[in-house]
């Protein structure tokens, strides 16, 4: 990173966070985890002066630091959610820079369009962060690549043994088939996903031809940062532009953020059948809680099988598990002969992230 200022002392420790170790190149802090001898944060939930961003999901990449270093991709969404004047340093994948001692880069996570693991090395020690990460290619972002490490943060959002996803190609066809099957009987297809992510999978991967694709305000000016990424996204539409009506809602397969649900926006569609993409579409009872009619399991994050196998790729001896089902990860690691502990952090739900952008944005 460029600028380099003198590391100040080192802040106390987070609650219910281990204790550091002598050479620990992340540690849990109140702003966030950092990086004591780069003097940089990664994800801070709390502003620093110099935050290192795995991916722009709200939760991840916040107001009010100083500098802001990310992937290259992942440019268009920060400037589009923190504001153009941010000051931004971007990356390629695998390009690397060098911080007070510290060498870092880039590496794929698979999760959203920018994604990124961030690699940090010093004397001969190989730390990686993952931030948020899926393990199958969708089409949307780079796919995720095990970066070899000797201490390994992970996320652990779905961990737990019930969480296991149909492949994409499976997904993808339940969700054409739910169209296909409305647009004949005249209804409109509502298909809540968050506005980040999801929505660009959908889009990316449904057959277009069944009929149009409206989008929410808030997915929308996402599309654009995808497509001008050189992602592949069919036409789509506001239900306010010109030409859409009621005969052609009818036949629409409509994206909106969960946000939207139960809204005056709602009414534009008329007698519609409404779905729900999600992880937890797993859990038995979480659709009736969401009150509508289908769900679909769709995740951007790892399953159990997947953060089994992202773990075991990176060969890392040392694991620290961040958001999620901890204890059980934790818990699981320890029992297969890994050095393994929690990490308390302020990560959330990616709908925090749609939350904002739908209450910031015209319909």
């Amino acid at each position: 990173m460029t600028e380099p200022t003198p590391p100040p002392s080192l802040p106390p420790s987070s609650p219910h966070s281990p204790p550091a170790r002598p050479g620990d190149l992340v540690v849990a802090r109140p702003e966030g985890l950092y990086c004591p001898p780069g003097n940089f944060y990664i994800d801070p939930w709390r502003p620093v002066e110099r935050a290192v961003i795995t991916h722009a999901h709200s939760d991840h990449a916040r107001i009010g630091h100083g500098h802001y270093l990310a992937q290259a991709d992942s440019e268009g969404i920060l400037r589009t959610r923190l504001g153009s004047d941010i000051r931004l340093q971007t990356l390629a994948y695998g390009e690397a820079v060098e911080h007070h001692g510290v060498r870092l880069s880039l590496h794929p996570a698979g999760h959203v369009l920018g994604s990124a693991q961030v690699r940090l090395e010093q004397g001969g020690r190989v730390w990686v962060a993952s931030g948020d990460y899926k393990t199958e290619p969708d089409g949307t972002c780079a796919p995720f690549e095990p970066v070899p490490c000797d201490t390994f943060i992970t996320e652990s959002t779905f961990g737990l043994p019930i969480y296991r996803w149909p492949t994409q190609a499976a997904l993808l066809a339940e969700i054409n088939e739910w169209w296909r099957r409305n647009a004949e009987e005249g209804r409109a297809s509502v298909l809540f996903c968050y506005a980040f992510g999801k929505a660009q999978r959908v889009l990316h991967g449904v057959d277009a031809s069944i009929g149009p694709i409206v989008v929410h305000g808030a997915v929308e000016p996402l599309n654009a940062v995808y497509r001008a990424a050189g992602v592949v996204l069919p036409p789509t539409v506001r239900v306010t532009d010109a030409g859409v009506d009621a005969r052609m809602l009818k036949r629409a397969l409509v994206l909106a953020p969960p946000s939207s649900q139960g809204t005056p926006w709602m009414r534009r569609f008329g007698q519609y059948t409404d779905a729900f993409a999600s992880g937890w579409m797993q859990l038995r009872g979480t659709r009736r809680r969401r009150g509508v009619d289908r769900g679909f399991v769709m995740s951007d994050h790892a399953d159990w099988p997947g953060l089994q196998q992202a773990i075991a790729g990176t060969g890392a001896e040392r694991v620290l598990v961040t958001h999620g089902s901890v204890a059980v990860m934790v818990r699981w690691l320890a029992e297969n002969g890994m050095d393994a502990q929690g990490f308390r952090t302020e990560y959330g739900d990616d709908d925090v992230a749609d939350k904002a952008e739908a209450g910031a944005t015209t319909p």
